[in-house]
């Protein structure tokens, strides 16, 4: 294609500028060959030191670029038609190359374009969040202060008293359980029973098993820094016997009339 364009440029030229290019070149390629025979002939001797090699090439390069920096620039072609040529030449060179910078800009325009665009979209999807969460923020403040004092405190002695139901349940549960399957000491009225039973070592006055339980829980309930409980005459051995060993009572260390409910948790 350049040289499609080139053969072009060169048929708008007249024969006699054609000729006068032509020399001008062939001058051009004359003082090239001549400073290149120049440069060959001022070529150190490779028995010199490199360092002085190097140290004669900078000053020779200095006085070069001083030489040419005193120079003035001329026309290379006195020809109009030559340099009208030279400067379509260069014009279309620098139209090429603002094309490519344009189709560059261009690109990096649509993508940006494109950047903004989902950009946008993703604040757009934010203020939704916020608008969102902003309501439900209002809708919580305004609960919040429907909620007033009282009602909390109904809401709380509502509580209270379905615990104190539950625990009544349970406790009557517990009764039953053990009413059932564990029932206080019989002691009869007779006389001669009466002489057994003291014989035995049983006291008339002794409390059920669930009576213990309740006398110890209580304890742990009324007063948590000391949870012990005395054993007196109304504590039947047996039963006490069976809390110990099934890991519900534990006896204190020091104090063996002492017991108190395991902990738990």
């Amino acid at each position: 294609m350049a040289e499609v364009r080139a053969a072009e440029q060169a048929a708008e030229l007249s024969e006699a500028a054609q000729a006068e290019l032509l020399e001008l070149c062939e001058e051009q390629f004359s003082q090239l060959e001549k400073l290149q025979n120049e440069i060959i002939l001022s070529e150190p001797d490779s028995c010199e030191n490199p360092q002085e090699q190097s140290v004669n090439r900078l000053i020779a390069t200095e006085a070069e670029l001083k030489k040419w920096l005193a120079v003035e620039p001329k026309l290379l072609a006195a020809n109009s038609e030559v340099l009208l040529q030279a400067g379509k030449e260069e014009m279309l060179k620098l139209c090429s190359e603002l094309e490519m910078v344009a189709s560059c800009y261009e690109a990096k325009r649509d993508k940006l374009r494109d950047t903004k665009e989902l950009e946008l979209k993703w604040l757009e999807e934010k203020k939704q969040v916020l608008l969102a969460a902003n309501d439900h923020v209002e809708r919580l403040q305004m609960d919040k202060e429907k909620l007033s004092e009282q009602s909390v405190l109904q809401d709380t002695k509502a509580k209270i008293q379905k615990m104190k139901v539950y625990q009544e349940r349970l406790m009557e549960s517990l009764g039953d359980v053990l009413e059932k399957h564990v029932p206080p000491p019989q002691i009869e009225s007779t006389t001669n029973r009466k002489k057994k039973n003291v014989e035995l070592g049983i006291n008339e006055n002794l409390i059920s098993l669930s009576e213990i339980l309740e006398v110890l829980m209580n304890k742990v309930l009324s007063t948590p820094h000391d949870t012990y409980v005395t054993i007196d005459d109304t504590f039947w051995p047996p039963y006490i016997e069976m809390l110990l060993r099934y890991g519900i009572a534990v006896r204190h260390q020091e104090n063996h009339f002492k017991i108190r409910l395991e902990t738990f948790f």
